[in-house]
């Protein structure tokens, strides 16, 4: 199957918080944790064509992995949760739905609805 988007997250909770919120068939790559460059690539080779979104938690490890990818991948977009919430995780879905909306992914409604 070929797919036009990615969403590259932290860890499994973080997919599994944004799976359900997502109207379309996106592939939301884990890079569990901290990961080497090249480690990175060889995640992400498979995705080569992809317009890529990572979406990383906002605390130092978050930081961390974020700087790897934009001096790996430069062209990729950023996608952040309020530092209010920290993690991914821990971000209501409504407002992971927003953050989503806003990158023109296409999201179910039900999580829109104030």
């Amino acid at each position: 199957m070929t797919f036009n988007k990615l969403i590259i997250v932290e860890g499994r909770q973080d997919k599994l918080r944004i799976a359900p919120i997502l109207a379309e068939n996106i592939p939301i790559i884990c890079t569990n944790g901290t990961v080497s460059a090249s480690r990175l690539e060889e995640i992400l080779a498979p995705y080569d064509d992809c317009e890529m979104y990572a979406f990383f938690d906002a605390d130092s490890s978050g930081d961390k992995l974020r700087a790897l990818f934009k001096r790996e991948f430069p062209n990729a977009r950023h996608l952040h949760t309020s530092s209010t919430y920290k993690q991914v995780e821990a971000t209501p879905r409504r407002h992971l739905a927003r953050i989503l909306l806003a990158a023109n992914f296409t999201v179910h409604k039900e999580y829109l609805i104030v």
